[in-house]
């Protein structure tokens, strides 16, 4: 019987697992239900798929996805995987045929809506029974709970299969839940005693860039005329606006189709169609489209209105950059928008879920106006830490000057003051600019402080009285209409007695893009690509991703049995398309006098699995340190975390090519031994509980290569 590791290899063409993909195997292998949250592009699929391929019996995938099934199940065939799917997109001739590879056991994996598990047939039912169900999964698990932000009523009835299937593994799986919500799913599903696992929501890929509301269709075409060859998603709130934008984004010159729920089921699927292949390369969509959509090579994704909840955003930036290149992530914030969703938000006679609706909804607004990392703020609100300085959001990515704050904050405070704090910020901005709406009542032009702000922007007053509500300065009061209120530190301000500064931007810098790699040979590689697709009729995505493309491009293999160290390259791939794709390769690099980048490497031969961890992401950090660089500088060149350096560097530790002392102070060495010695390396959380706040997991990872290494 193969391991895990082997038919990662062999059938998908990996080297390593992410995350903790090879625990939760080893959990479902061992027949325990279990829970895995991980985030979008993490690789949730493959927890459930190599386990059915290890199985004996069937695995059954319930997903309410209708539009994904057809590319997964795709992308298992072209791995040379046998799967089917069962939706109403299938006439009656189609489904009769995938129920006889059921009933004759011919297939490994099922994917199906919720609703076929529990329909009126009865029949259905008794099939999968009679059929060894060695495994369930059950997709985008978050549907099951009426607190997450995409609750689906069919999803109830699932708490009903461990009755049915009392001792198959179930394994569920989401992208996005906080804490309730997880509580919630596990509660639902009626799970015994389900092991949990919980993966960092940190994409490191995806850069988040949130900016004011101003002049956005200009901003948007300057920020899609750099990216004109790549595809995107750009959400807007309602079906009008999408086909509105889709059309004039067409009319200046872009590929773009619109994609809503009040559009023709038939044109809704030849929009995504096109898009999915590469002949269109702008989806103008509502929340109706994206979830879980599996285009890997989404290089960025816009929202041209508030999301609703930090789940959503976060879910739907994450359809960006599955295939981990970098990625841009941009929102256009106004208050406008924020106080219509208020609206929205209502959830009739329930009033405690429109109080949770509304709690998200204003934690969204929160991390729009804070002053704070984008991404520190995203994975503080899941419950996990972040040191805050991603240099990859606009926050991080700016310079800031500082500002004598204190008149400014004393108009403000005045004013909330003077309006009997009855308001909120919409109209105290416009009471400070000395607006002449009716909305402001004559009474109140009368006072003072009416008009004394008219020398700042809407955007900047925004800004300000953000910034004291998160400094304490003020309260912002709950409910659909939230007003501000003064606090104890407030009259500090007021009374004159402390000074307060502000930060505002002046300067963005710009982060790079990697162009260590042949880019006319990708550009290349791409269009075999698409012959390829076309040819099988089937995304370009589930060929190949456009990673595989970039090491490619990267590292020039000149021989076929060269393509198994490209990620993405399993067996069954470099059997069908190695010699296309190699043959693209060598013509190129005949044309340009290249030569392979692998002879230039000293691969080491003691497993085929340690040559394929060798990255190309791995080696340039590798090729930076050499250079002399710290972990910091190297971090920040490269937009990754120095904990993500120590890691790449670490594993050179073990291969033999560093000395733990290049990247461990001496005096640490002994004492992360004493702590392998007594705890072992099976797991790094326990050394570094023992070992404390001084040792980092870099520092300590390296000494277990070495220690691995050596033993």
């Amino acid at each position: 019987m193969s391991s895990p590791s082997e038919v990662l290899k062999k059938q998908f063409g990996f080297d390593e697992f992410r995350f903790e993909q090879n625990k939760i195997i080893d959990t479902v292998m061992a027949g325990k239900d279990t829970f895995v949250l991980m985030p979008t592009g993490g690789g949730k699929s493959l927890c459930y798929q190599i386990p059915a391929l290890l199985f004996e019996g069937l695995t059954v995938v319930i997903s309410p996805l209708i539009a994904l099934m057809k590319d997964q199940v795709d992308a298992l065939r072209v791995n040379g995987i046998r799967a089917a799917y069962l939706n109403s997109t299938l006439s009656p001739n189609q489904q009769g045929q995938v129920m006889r590879l059921v009933r004759n056991k011919e297939i490994k994996l099922l994917y199906i809506a919720p609703e076929r598990l529990f329909s009126r047939d009865s029949e259905f039912m008794e099939l999968l029974k009679s059929s060894g169900i060695s495994q369930i999964a059950i997709d985008e698990a978050h549907c099951i709970s009426q607190w997450g932000h995409d609750f689906r009523p069919e999803y109830l009835k699932l708490g009903a299969l461990k009755d049915e299937f009392p001792d198959t593994p179930v394994i569920a799986l989401t992208a996005t839940a906080d804490k309730l919500t997880r509580k919630d799913i596990l509660e639902k599903l009626n799970l015994k005693a389900p092991e949990t696992f919980v993966s960092s929501f940190n994409r490191e890929n995806i850069h988040y860039y949130i900016e004011p509301k101003k002049n956005s269709y200009a901003r948007l075409l300057e920020f899609l005329e750099e990216r004109k060859d790549e595809s995107g998603i750009i959400y807007s709130l309602s079906r009008k606006s999408t086909e509105a934008l889709a059309q004039r984004l067409e009319y200046d010159g872009f590929s773009a189709k619109p994609y809503n729920a009040g559009l023709e089921r038939e044109i809704r699927a030849h929009h995504q169609e096109l898009f999915i292949k590469d002949k269109v390369k702008i989806i103008v969509a509502t929340i109706a489209f994206g979830m879980g959509i599996d285009k890997s090579n989404v290089r960025y994704v816009v929202h041209m209105n508030l999301p609703k909840n930090i789940e959503s955003y976060y879910q739907e930036t994450g359809r960006a950059g599955r295939d981990g290149l970098k990625s841009d992530a941009l929102l256009f914030y106004s208050k406008g928008d924020l106080n219509m969703l208020r609206d929205f938000a209502r959830v009739d006679d329930n009033a405690e879920q429109t109080d949770i609706m509304l709690e998200k909804l204003n934690k969204m607004a929160d991390l729009c106006e804070a002053m704070t990392c984008r991404r520190k703020f995203i994975m503080n609100y899941f419950d996990e830490e972040h040191d805050g300085n991603c240099a990859s959001c606009d926050i991080c990515l700016s310079d800031f000057e500082e500002i004598d704050g204190t008149i400014i904050a004393q108009k403000a405070l005045s004013a909330v003051a003077r309006l009997n704090e009855s308001y909120g910020m919409t109209h105290l901005i416009d009471f400070l600019k000395g607006s002449r709406s009716k909305k402001i009542p004559d009474w109140q032009k009368e006072i003072k402080t009416y008009g004394v702000g008219s020398e700042h922007t809407k955007e900047e007053w925004a800004s300000f009285f953000n910034d004291l509500t998160m400094k304490g300065y003020l309260d912002q009061n709950g409910g659909t209409y939230p007003t501000l209120s003064l606090t104890e530190k407030s009259w500090n301000i007021l009374k004159g007695k402390e000074r307060l500064s502000f930060l505002r931007a002046v300067n963005r810098r710009q982060t790079g893009t990697d162009q260590s790699y042949e880019r006319p040979l990708f550009d290349r590689l791409k269009a075999v690509r698409a012959q390829i697709a076309e040819r099988e009729n089937t995304a370009a995505f589930v060929i190949f991703s456009d990673a595989t493309l970039v090491e490619l491009a990267t590292w020039l293999p000149q021989k076929i049995d060269e393509l198994s160290y490209i990620k993405g390259f399993g067996e069954t791939k470099v059997e069908r398309y190695g010699h296309e794709f190699l043959g693209e390769v060598v013509d190129y690099c005949r044309e340009n006098g290249l030569k392979s980048k692998f002879k230039q490497v000293r691969f080491k031969q003691k497993a085929k699995k340690s040559a394929g961890a060798r990255s190309n992401t791995k080696l340039e950090s590798l090729k930076l340190f050499k250079d002399g660089l710290s972990f910091t500088e190297i971090a920040e060149m490269r937009s990754l975390g120095v904990s993500t350096i120590e890691t790449h560097l670490s594993w050179f530790v073990g291969e033999g090519e560093l000395a733990v002392e290049d990247i461990v102070s001496p005096e640490k060495i002994p004492v992360i031994r004493e702590a392998i010695n007594e705890h072992g390396w099976a797991a790094l959380r326990p050394l570094k509980d023992a070992l404390g706040d001084d040792f980092s997991y870099g520092e300590i990872k390296a000494v277990v290569e070495e220690v691995k290494g050596n033993g």
